[in-house]
């Protein structure tokens, strides 16, 4: 009908064809959709129901396929003022054939969720939740005052009508103010965020969160104001600083990471407690199988405080450099004192009012002529006073090998006696004066150990002379000086090496682990005391790191004063002083060089480790504890046996060794059975074979008949006849030592802990213990005594040790836990607002190891005008 008046029309006017044309493609349009669609609108509307809200309403609907409701809202936002909105949902059928979709369409943003809410645990477990609570992202507004709309539409795809309940409303102190706990309840399907503003003339603040309620795990997150913000389990640490956490929580905040002086603090449930160490209850039968989580609501107070001003960071610095800078002027007060007691018992020694001249040449070990009969470089005397042996076999093979031995000078040696005023001493050398400046001149390089150790006899005479049932020093140090100081130089010169090898790769690693914390802020690597970690530049605990200065500046300290004794022993050897060449404990200074060295690469390598303290760097905190324990004990071994200790190649092995076995059991360890048996065989066998070193005085191989050796001595000493040890000391000691070694072995094998580098060094501290108080006890009792500075070098260095104990295991936290549960043994700081109980170790702890190294130092000051003959061996 319209085609034909439309052609019609075309005959009789020619002018409207284009008109014509298009009244009838709008009504062609219009019967298509009528035909097309007129069964949607008739038998399957979809009904879209918009109504007016309001805030804290709760609205009971019903919601299937065939209908939409939109609920629209209003609310005034204010430029200074910002209130939250919280939209809470409520499903009362738990028996849905499809989840129901929300999604809340605001100015800038778009929040959707469906209910049931399902969250991903492990291994996919699902966790359905009917009751979800989430609060809107405020957008910030530049208006002082607007009026803002926001609209929440529910549909769902299920064709059964599904009961939900409906509430928004405002949240109260959604803005946290400074100083006030403020608190609230979250769970996986509920999370919680609130708003925080930096006050003018704060940069810092450290956000603390707190439950009495250890399970359920939560997370807390530093967000900037921005939207969306990720407030579930599934996304939360998609942006900004996060960490776990059972009972307590705290991040540090700067304003700087926050341009807009502000920040949100998140708080979010998860729906498992594994990464808080708690355990894993359900295992589903089926991958799609949905898990009833059970009730997981927590409660929480969280509260922000101020952090520390930069004059408490200056007064922390302050501190720790006086306290240390302390010791420099006391030990420079003792060096003066000492110098000047010094000088005036030289110039009554030099100047003795009833002596004659030639009782004054002789006590200035000067024969009438005025030579000086010995080389600074020869020492110990022969002449054994001590031994049960005879006295003049000993004496006769020493001087039999006097020119082989370890002796520059050609003439042979004669007794003679000179008498003091102060005391009296025995020598028994005389060199020419030629001998001692041909001796000097030649070149240490040239000396070599193994120069004087290849003959036969001189083997024989070692047999002979270290195997005395009662030893005397002397019969340990025939060695030459020149000889002995190589060797021993050589401890210095490889931990210095082993230093910058070790700690590069440390620092660069460090650096890195920092790096991803701040980048990630993901603040689970590392295990810091998170209620007192004062942060500077890129550290994250700059209090944890400046309190190991002590270490460095104390073994600083400690190698000035080794090295002023060092000197001041080298000017008596060239002046050819007699106590220096015949008396005392050989004074060798490579040991304690490099116990110095030691102790300031603890003091670098513990600072590395404070960086970021973890599970897998902590070996860096040890390694050097190892070494600095290893050479205590060879000290105190070198000075009765300078000429048979170990050689530093061989001592950095064994070292070597340690730190080997330290990260296998790092790393390896942890609950496995097999390694715990290897190593307690190893120490056990190590312990034995170190116990028979040490026996025999290293006279003995290890080699195809050590077992045929070992039968014969337990027949012919045990069953023919019931003979006891020979050397009863070194067998008391070495009974002990393996008491407390086989014990501890027995110990690691049966409870298995799970820090092993700590296991491993109470090993090394309780043998260099037992060893010192052996040392001791065997100085006094062999008749010697402890002058008054080693003696108040002893008592200050246990005192302090036991205090630096006390703080050590206060345990403020441990890589051993999950990070959430380290995070519970957290404290504030207790010393100048700055410093923790841990910093207050690194302090006592540094200042005992110092004096532990004076005690070394000086414990035998009191022999050194003592003839060697007369020192026994022990």
């Amino acid at each position: 009908m319209v085609l034909r008046s439309c052609w019609k029309s075309r005959h009789k006017s020619s002018s409207g064809p284009t008109r014509c044309w298009l009244r009838s493609g709008l009504a062609a349009l219009a019967w298509l959709c009528l035909t097309q669609f007129g069964s949607v609108a008739l038998g399957e509307t979809n009904d879209v129901i918009q109504r007016d809200a309001e805030f804290d309403v709760t609205y009971n609907d019903t919601v299937t396929s065939e209908n939409q409701t939109i609920y629209a809202f209003n609310h005034t936002v204010s430029r200074n003022k910002t209130e939250g909105v919280r939209v809470t949902v409520d499903v009362l059928s738990q028996t849905l054939e499809s989840p129901i979709l929300f999604v809340v369409r605001q100015k800038q943003a778009v929040l959707s969720f469906q209910v049931p809410l399902i969250l991903r645990g492990l291994y996919q477990r699902k966790y359905p939740y009917y009751h979800v609570g989430r609060t809107l992202c405020q957008p910030p507004t530049r208006a002082a005052s607007e009026t803002q709309y926001f609209f929440v539409d529910v549909s769902t795809l299920s064709s059964q009508g599904t009961n939900y309940q409906l509430r928004v409303s405002r949240v109260e102190s959604f803005t946290l103010q400074t100083d006030k706990k403020f608190s609230f309840t979250a769970s996986p399907s509920q999370p919680q965020y609130f708003k925080y503003v930096f006050p003018d003339g704060v940069d810092t603040v450290v956000v603390k969160v707190h439950s009495d309620m250890t399970f359920p795990c939560s997370v807390m997150s530093i967000q900037d104001i921005q939207c969306p913000v990720y407030d579930l389990d599934n996304n939360v640490a998609f942006i900004g600083m996060y960490q776990t956490m059972t009972k307590k929580g705290a991040i540090t905040v700067q304003r700087k990471d926050f341009p807009s002086n502000s920040f949100y603090v998140v708080v979010v449930v998860k729906t498992e407690d594994e990464a808080c160490g708690g355990p894993l209850r359900f295992y589903p039968l089926r991958p799609d199988e949905l898990i009833d989580a059970g009730n997981r609501s927590k409660i929480l107070d969280v509260v922000v405080t101020p952090a520390i001003k930069s004059e408490v960071y200056v007064m922390g610095m302050l501190f720790c450099l006086g306290i240390f800078l302390s010791f420099y002027l006391l030990t420079l007060l003792v060096a003066c004192v000492e110098n000047k007691r010094m000088n005036k018992k030289r110039e009554v020694f030099q100047n003795p009012a009833d002596m004659s001249p030639a009782e004054t040449a002789s006590l200035l070990g000067k024969n009438g002529d005025g030579k000086i009969p010995a080389s600074p470089y020869e020492y110990g005397s022969f002449a054994d006073n001590c031994s049960t042996l005879s006295s003049e076999a000993v004496t006769d093979s020493a001087t039999s090998t006097d020119n082989n031995y370890g002796y520059m000078g050609q003439e042979p040696f004669k007794r003679r006696s000179i008498l003091s005023h102060h005391h009296h001493v025995d020598i028994h050398i005389e060199r020419s004066l030629d001998s001692v400046g041909r001796s000097r001149q030649e070149s240490l390089s040239s000396v070599e150990e193994d120069d004087y150790d290849t003959l036969d006899d001189i083997n024989s005479d070692k047999n002979i002379v270290r195997t005395k049932k009662f030893l005397c020093v002397s019969d340990l140090a025939r060695k030459d000086k020149r000889v002995l100081s190589k060797k021993y130089q050589i401890y210095f010169w490889n931990i210095a090496t082993i230093a910058v090898f070790y700690a590069l790769p440390v620092i660069q690693l460090v650096i890195t682990y920092q790096t991803v914390v701040n980048v990630t802020g993901n603040q689970d690597i590392c295990f810091y005391n998170f209620m007192c970690a004062h942060p500077l530049g890129a550290l994250s605990a700059f209090n944890n790191i400046l309190s190991n200065l002590g270490y460095v500046m104390l073994g600083l300290l400690f190698l000035l004063i080794v090295l002023k004794r060092d000197i001041v022993h080298n000017r008596a050897l060239v002046r050819n002083d007699l106590n220096a060449l015949e008396c005392g404990i050989p004074k060798h200074f490579g040991l304690f060089y490099a116990m110095a060295t030691a102790l300031m690469m603890e003091g670098l390598l513990s600072a590395c480790y404070h960086v970021c303290p973890n599970y897998t760097n902590f070996q860096f905190d040890t390694s050097f504890m190892y070494m600095i324990a290893g050479l205590c004990m060879l000290k105190l071994y070198q000075k009765r046996h300078p000429d048979i200790n170990a050689s530093a190649y061989t001592a950095y092995a064994c070292l070597a060794a340690v730190i080997f076995f330290s990260v296998l059991g790092v790393v390896f360890g942890r609950g496995n059975t097999v390694f715990w048996i290897i190593f307690s065989v190893i120490h056990i066998l190590a312990t034995l074979l170190l116990s028979t070193q040490l026996y025999y005085m290293g006279r003995w191989r290890l080699d195809s008949g050590i077992l045929r050796r070992m039968v014969y001595i337990v027949y012919t000493d045990s069953i023919r006849q019931c003979s006891g040890p020979m050397y009863i000391d070194r067998m008391v000691l070495l009974v002990m030592g393996n008491i407390v070694n086989w014990s501890l072995a027995a110990y690691g094998l049966i409870e298995r802990p799970n820090d092993f580098a700590s296991y491993l060094l109470a090993i090394a501290i309780c043998n260099l213990l037992l060893y010192f108080a052996f040392y001791i006890i065997m100085k006094l009792r062999s008749g010697e005594r402890i002058k008054c500075l080693a003696l108040v070098c002893i008592l200050f260095t246990a005192v302090v040790w036991g205090f630096a104990l006390y703080f050590f295991f206060q345990g403020l936290s441990t890589w051993q836990k999950t990070p959430a549960e380290s995070r519970e043994h957290n404290r504030d700081c207790i010393l100048l607002s700055f410093f923790d109980d841990h910093d207050i170790w690194h302090f006592l702890s540094s200042i005992a190891m110092f004096g532990s190294f004076l005690v070394l130092l000086t414990m035998d000051d009191d022999l050194d005008t003592v003839r060697r003959d007369k020192i026994y061996v022990f």
